[in-house]
């Protein structure tokens, strides 16, 4: 019976440390809702990490090309980044007129888009530091000529 209770015990702690792993550096969350009549509505979250190992996955051709036109922005992108860690609370864009409404902030170290027309609501939040991981490894795989 002790044997089951240390093995229940090994395997818990396990579970919860994979998790914290996977969530460690937060979650991308993707939410649209359209206002119409059998309007779409779709709830996404993953796990910022899924990005980083999804990396891994890509094909090798197919990232370098991504790397490669991405190249010429890739230092303004690391630095926005690492200047945003900065400010985890900041407000950077809010413009509203006749019928929309866009508020791009940074909240508690993400960036959350949040776009409200009468036809659709957008809501998108992305841990600032995925956008580093993205480009430091874009950087990384970008072919030398």
């Amino acid at each position: 019976m002790l044997i089951l209770a240390k093995i229940a015990l090994g395997l818990s702690a396990t579970v919860v440390m994979s998790a914290v792993y996977v969530f460690h550096e937060g979650v991308i969350s993707v939410d649209v809702d359209e206002h119409r009549a059998e309007g779409s509505h779709i709830h996404f979250w993953v796990p910022a990490t899924a990005v980083s190992a999804g990396m891994h996955f890509v094909p090798r051709r197919q990232f370098e090309q991504a790397a490669l036109e991405a190249k010429p922005y890739l230092p303004a992108i690391r630095e926005l980044a690492k200047e945003l860690q900065k400010y985890p609370n900041a407000e950077l864009v809010d413009v509203t007129d006749a019928t929309d409404h866009v508020h791009i902030a940074i909240v508690d170290g993400k960036i959350q888009i949040d776009a409200v027309n009468r036809e659709e609501t957008v809501h998108v939040r992305v841990p600032v530091e995925t956008l580093i991981d993205v480009s430091d490894r874009l950087e990384a795989n970008t072919p030398t000529i």
